[in-house]
């Protein structure tokens, strides 16, 4: 069974882009059947209102392209059995055609050959990229004094240069935090419902709720007791009156006369 692929990255309106392969092919790839692989309808490549299609489908030899006029396809190079160019040309007599693109296999992987102003829009662009990297590394060592003028300073932008290098090297790479799913954070919701169920919190009092009559009546302490003014006036008479040298307390009928 065959099977093919087709290669598409970002762009799919540029050709140069495109790369198509089909592995059943690859292994038995040779000169004589190369046209056969390109001409596959899943190609990209190939434009299916061509030449090559007419006399295929009239199963006549390729030789009688040179007597047709229009879009044709013909092996323009061969290094078997790595690299097979094929190109694709407006044919206007047996003599006379005009190239419109070329077409490299290697190793089995067909790719467009860029054009040349592909080429050098490609070379233009990178040449700017560099020249404008090479100006503005040069624009930060230079320096302005108002006594002086513009001077160049390569010994602190280098100095800054290679700390920032060591500290680049010493600082650990911080692990990519990545989001939660819906799954973890539904299980943990959970756990934390069962922890709350089996543990409640306690009920702490409201400072700022009113008193009430049981907080309003405060114990009396034991020592403020209230006491007989009386008992204490004849305590302290009897103390006074009634007391021995050693402190005891006689009744009245008791005292030595």
């Amino acid at each position: 069974m065959m099977h093919s692929r087709l290669n598409v990255p970002l762009s799919q309106e540029n050709p140069l882009w495109l790369s198509w392969h089909d592995s059943a092919w690859i292994a038995v790839l040779n000169p004589t059947n190369v046209m056969d692989y390109f001409m596959e309808k899943s190609n990209p490549f190939y434009d299916r209102t061509c030449n090559n299609e007419i006399v295929k489908m009239q199963r006549q030899s390729f030789e009688h392209l040179n007597n047709m006029v229009g879009v044709e396809y013909i092996l323009l190079h061969v290094q078997d059995p790595i690299l097979y160019v094929i190109r694709k040309q407006h044919r206007h007599s047996p003599k006379e055609a005009t190239p419109m693109a070329d077409y490299y296999i290697i190793a089995g992987i067909i790719y467009q050959a860029p054009d040349l102003s592909s080429v050098f829009n490609s070379r233009l662009l990178s040449t700017v990229h560099h020249l404008q990297t090479a100006f503005e590394e040069a624009s930060s060592y230079s320096r302005y004094h108002p006594n002086k003028g513009y001077t160049w300073d390569f010994a602190s932008n280098k100095a800054l240069t290679d700390k920032s290098k060591a500290q680049m090297k010493k600082e650990p790479e911080k692990a990519k935090e990545e989001p939660s799913s819906m799954f973890q954070r539904q299980r943990v919701d959970m756990l934390l419902g069962e922890l709350m169920r089996k543990f409640p919190l306690p009920m702490l009092p409201n400072p700022n709720a009113p008193p009430t009559a049981a907080s309003d009546q405060q114990p009396q302490r034991p020592d403020l007791k209230e006491t007989n003014p009386n008992s204490i006036v004849t305590n302290t008479t009897a103390n006074t009156n009634g007391n021995n040298q050693n402190g005891e307390f006689k009744p009245p009928e008791k005292r030595a006369k």
